[in-house]
Formats: C-alpha cells, sequence, structure tokens
C-alpha cells in the first residue's frame, strides 16, 4: 500500500484534486473479508467507492458544517442502485459492503439512504399491499420522493412499543393521525413519510404512508446538533391529520411486525460502525504518516502503532461479525438477538476506535478541517440509534436468560 502524502487538511483539499490513495482501497479490511464477495460484486462495491470519493467526499464536510443537505448528489446515489439493493433484500453481504464504503465517506448520508431504503421502502415492499407498492415504490427506488419514518416521540424512545401516545381513530374510509413524533431523519424534506400510530380501537401498533402534505402535518428542524449534522431530523407534529385506509400498511398490525423492520435496521447500523472505524483508521494512519515530530513521523512511535492497532483490531472484529449477521440473512435464520449483538458490540468497539483515532491527531482531532473530528462526533449517533447499546444488551440478555430485564 503506498501512501500520499500532502499535508494540506484532508476536508480542505480542493474538490477537483485525486483522492489520496489510502481512501480507494479496503486498507481496513485485514483479512481480506471482501473476497466472500463474487468478482462481479467486488467491482460493484469498488465502482461505488470510486463514486463516493469523487462525488459525495469534497461535499460532505462543508454541508456537515453548515448543518445542511447536500441535494445535489442525490442523482450520484440514484445511479447506484443502492435503494433497490436494499429493498429487495437478497444480498445481504453486498448490501453491507456497500453501507461500508458509504459510511466510510459520510455517516450522515449512509444514514439518509439507509433510512429511506431500509426503513421507508423496505416496509412498504415487505409490508404493503401491490397497490401501495406500484404508488410509492417506483419514486423511492429512484429517490425522486424521499421517505422518512416517524416512530420515536418525545417522551418514548426505547420504550416506544408500549408507551406510544400517537394515536390513529378510524373514521369510515380514513383514519385520523395525532400526536409528535421526533428525530425523524430526513423530517424536514420528505414527501412521504411512514408514522406509526396506536389504533384507538385495538390498542394496537400500526403504519400508514402520510404525505407531509397533507393537512395538519407540520415538521420543524432539529437544531444544535453535535452529531450527523447532514441529517435534517424533525419533529413532526400530526394534528388530526386524514389519512386514507389506502396508505394503511396491511402487513403492519402489531409492534411486532415493526420490529421486523428494526432488526434489519440494527444490522444496517452494525455494518455503519464498521465504515466509520474504517475512516478512522483511514485518517489516523494517514496522519501518523504523514506528521513530523522530533524530527521523524509520529507513526515510527510504538504508542502511535498501538493505537492504529487497536483500531484495526477493533474494525477487523466488527466486520467479522457483520459478514457472519449477513450470512444468517441470507440464510432467514437471523433472530433479534443476533442483531441485538451485532449493533451494541460493533458500536462499542467503534466508540473505543473513533476515541483513538481523535486521539492521534491531537489537538487537530477536535478541528473539523480535519475529518477524523466528523468521524468522532458522529460515532455517538450511531452508538445510541436503532437500539441504545443498553437496550440491545438487554435483548441479548433475555435471549440468554429467558428472563426479560425491562417490562
Amino acid at each position: 500500500m503506498s501512501i500520499v502524502v500532502d499535508n494540506t487538511p484532508v476536508e480542505n483539499r480542493a474538490a477537483d484534486a485525486p483522492a489520496p490513495e489510502f481512501f480507494t482501497g479496503p486498507t481496513a479490511d485485514f483479512f481480506s473479508y471482501q473476497d466472500l464477495l463474487t468478482p462481479e460484486e467486488q467491482q460493484l462495491v469498488a465502482t461505488a467507492r470510486e463514486v463516493f470519493e469523487r462525488d459525495v467526499r469534497p461535499v460532505v464536510a462543508e454541508h456537515w458544517n453548515n448543518a445542511t443537505f447536500p441535494f445535489e448528489i442525490i442523482p450520484v446515489l440514484t445511479a447506484l442502485n443502492l435503494v433497490d439493493l436494499c429493498a429487495r433484500g437478497d444480498n445481504f453481504l453486498l448490501h453491507g459492503f456497500m453501507t461500508v464504503e458509504l459510511s466510510r465517506v459520510d455517516a450522515s448520508i449512509s444514514t439518509f439512504v439507509g433510512v429511506h431504503s431500509g426503513l421507508f421502502a423496505a416496509a412498504i415492499a415487505q409490508l404493503g399491499t401491490d397497490d401501495q407498492r406500484e404508488r410509492y415504490l417506483a419514486d423511492a427506488v429512484s429517490l425522486r420522493k424521499i421517505g422518512a419514518f416517524a416512530l420515536t416521540e418525545p417522551e418514548h424512545g426505547s420504550d416506544v412499543s408500549r408507551n406510544m401516545e400517537t394515536t390513529a381513530s378510524r373514521s369510515g374510509d380514513s383514519w385520523i393521525l395525532n400526536g409528535v413524533k421526533r428525530w425523524i431523519g430526513s423530517g424536514t424534506f420528505a414527501a412521504n413519510v411512514l408514522v406509526w400510530a396506536r389504533d384507538t380501537a385495538d390498542d394496537q401498533i400500526k403504519g400508514f404512508i402520510v404525505s407531509s402534505a397533507l393537512a395538519g402535518f407540520t415538521a420543524e428542524k432539529i437544531e444544535n446538533k453535535i452529531a450527523l449534522r447532514i441529517v435534517q431530523n424533525a419533529t413532526i407534529t400530526l394534528d388530526n391529520v386524514v389519512v386514507a385506509e389506502r396508505d394503511r400498511l396491511p402487513g403492519a398490525t402489531s409492534f411486532r411486525d415493526t420490529n421486523r423492520l428494526l432488526t434489519n435496521s440494527r444490522v444496517w447500523v452494525g455494518w455503519q460502525t464498521v465504515g466509520l472505524q474504517f475512516a478512522a483508521y483511514d485518517y489516523a494512519l494517514r496522519y501518523a504518516l504523514e506528521r513530523q515530530q522530533f524530527g521523524k513521523p509520529i507513526a515510527s512511535f510504538q504508542l502511535v502503532q498501538e493505537k492504529l492497532v487497536r483500531i484495526l483490531e477493533n474494525a477487523t472484529s466488527s466486520l467479522g461479525t457483520m459478514v457472519r449477521i449477513a450470512q444468517l440473512q441470507q440464510a432467514g435464520t437471523l433472530r433479534p438477538e443476533h442483531a441485538a449483538m451485532a449493533k451494541a458490540s460493533s458500536s462499542a468497539r467503534m466508540r473505543e476506535s473513533v476515541a483513538l483515532g481523535r486521539s492521534v491527531l491531537g489537538g487537530n482531532g477536535i478541528s473539523t478541517d480535519y475529518g477524523m473530528a466528523r468521524v468522532f462526533a458522529d460515532a455517538e449517533a450511531l452508538y445510541t440509534y436503532e437500539g441504545s447499546y443498553e437496550i440491545n444488551t438487554l435483548v441479548v440478555g433475555r435471549a440468554i436468560t429467558g428472563i426479560s430485564a425491562f417490562q
């Protein structure tokens, strides 16, 4: 592996400058897990990596600093067919490596794609009617219309399955939705939002495809975030929003159906944690080779090498876990506790890896002129969403003891 030595901070390099060579190869895939893909699949990943480096990386730093969304890259993402790959759910390993490569460039953009494809589009594909799939999926796959997924509420995150306050009341051929949802990714600009609400008649959780143009629907951007700043999270208020019966997901009749989607979403977050660890390794390794102290690169110091190896160990262990998870998905034998353990363990390793990477960069590690600061901050969101570390460990604990620690 050769290294491009350039003392200009990564995020400040000219947009038309060639990407540093270390960004173009799977340098953190130390055990060559990507060899499990077919040659054709490996070429698809290589192509995606090149596109992400050329068209996505140059724009994300400024948008992250400004907390704005780069709509100009949507055609780039569309051309790679990422949404269809996820919604089909027929090649989990390939989708996982695609997620790694996009997360390696930016976790916010990866989250945008994951929510739209793995939660919104996948829900319609798996739980919707033929009519709903015909009306919504083509626009979703092409990213002509963005979808969001509204489950979390201001007062309910981990306990939302049992204490959801958003309600849906049947009225003839329509439903009337009332409530507030919070932390809804892409909620400020999504054309359609999959809203989960408790049916006042049977007390079960049901899903509704809600147009953001409907009367009574309002979305307010959540400001002052320190992580995933590109993701436009919103607080959504539903005030007597009338939704047609034809836009209720018939395959979602209780929270168990929702939980199937959440199991898969925990998996793609696990792949995201691998991508962030790859990014931490990339930034830390290059910086260590470029940065001179006491007349030599800091990569020559034993303590720095130890940090680099620990990041690589964590990334390799997490990747191995996610590869096995993909195999279980492909075989149809993945259980919720499998996904929970994968998300919990890989996010814990990620948190250590990004902290080590930040420390390698010293003072420069807290400046967003250097990409490591963005990776370090974004990891905090991944550690929490799609089930916090604590909740995921309790899901595993329940599976191995038969005793639930939460009611």
